[in-house]
């Protein structure tokens, strides 16, 4: 074999820019491509896509029927890091286990996407909470918004979102000091209100089964405090019995909560659950054992869910307005995200007593 057929002839250097290929396999459709089809310009191909509400209802329909059409997945990187927006709402609750959180989670996620952003949802659990690790994570990605489910205790996860410059809502709660925005109600002023409205039912005899979560517990407390204030505890006693659970709270753990309670306190005449869950095991409880509710024991639970109107008897529970809050809180962090100020960053939206049969 010669040199020359070990080694074949390459073709002269030159400095001259080589034709660049298409990259349809690997870059896809782009937005030019969807512009064509819906006949309008890239840019207002674009506005259809990330703020539908700049067009008219003819052109998004036809942008939308390009997007169907070829496929189309917008690049959200590039477009964040060209306008600085992600257009992404990124919130954090204990669980999705339970459903207690889901009316505020679909509120959220409707309102965002009226406005063109999509949500984020990660779940930080009760017990050895992963909320600081979760947060550090979401600012990585510089979500337009942070919702939050509760107020922030960490004392490092209050410095990251600060240092962040990220709009933040807290929700479900009320402090005086919120890291920014907060849309939420009292679980102190819950717990003083339940026990008054059980006092003036004519119970004197009551009790709580709570979660162990700092929420609930705060609400039993409250609820402890105001009954022994009414009289509504045994001489000498300077707190209701109660029964502390594990948070996500189930059926089974309100059935067991009042067995344990019964065992110990048999004249008990009201029970005071810390969610709608507890509550439905508390009544399962009471008809197995041939208790009568409300006759014998009034029971009250707290989120008023779907289930609640329906049982027999009806649960009487604390309605949380959760679609308001999912609402607010949207519309919160929209108007922070386009540069506009929050006429009242502080929202409290109450709650009440739904009362039906069980008390």
């Amino acid at each position: 074999m010669n040199e020359k057929q070990q080694y074949p002839e390459q073709p002269p250097h030159t400095d001259a820019p080589k034709e660049k290929k298409g990259r349809r396999g690997a870059g896809g459709i782009t937005l030019r491509d969807v512009a064509k089809l819906a006949g309008v310009a890239p840019i207002t191909a674009s506005r259809a896509l990330n703020t539908p509400s700049a067009v008219s209802p003819e052109v998004l329909q036809r942008v939308r029927e390009a997007v169907e059409r070829t496929g189309y997945v917008p690049n959200m990187l590039a477009g964040g890091l060209a306008s600085n927006k992600s257009r992404l709402v990124a919130a954090v609750v204990p669980t999705i286990a339970g459903p207690v959180f889901l009316e505020t989670v679909q509120s959220l996620t409707e309102t965002l996407a009226r406005r063109g952003y999509q949500l984020m949802l990660g779940q930080s659990g009760y017990r050895d909470s992963r909320e600081d690790a979760l947060l550090e994570a979401i600012i990585g990605r510089r979500p337009d918004g942070v919702v939050l489910t509760g107020i922030m205790r960490s004392a490092e996860g209050r410095r990251r979102l600060l240092a962040s410059g990220i709009p933040v809502v807290e929700t479900w709660d009320l402090t005086p000091t919120p890291i920014d925005m907060l849309v939420g109600f009292s679980h102190e002023k819950i717990g003083a209100e339940v026990a008054g409205f059980l006092h003036a039912k004519g119970r004197r005899r009551v009790a709580t089964i709570s979660g162990d979560d700092e929420r609930a517990v705060r609400r039993h407390r409250a609820f402890s405090d105001a009954a022994v204030g009414l009289g509504m505890c045994r001489a000498g006693e300077r707190e209701i019995p109660s029964v502390v659970v594990p948070a996500p709270t189930t059926l089974g753990s309100g059935r067991s909560g009042l067995a344990g309670l019964l065992e110990r306190y048999p004249d008990i005449d009201a029970v005071f659950c810390s969610s709608d869950l507890l509550a439905l095991g508390v009544l399962t409880e009471a008809q197995a054992r041939g208790i009568a509710v409300p006759g014998q024991l009034a029971v009250i639970g707290l989120g008023d869910l779907a289930f609640a109107r329906d049982l027999h008897p009806a649960l009487t529970t604390v309605r949380i307005d959760g679609t308001a809050i999912g609402r607010t809180a949207a519309e919160c962090i929209i108007e922070r995200a386009e540069g506009r100020p929050v006429a009242s960053p502080i929202h409290d939206v109450g709650f009440a007593i739904v009362e039906r049969d069980s008390a």
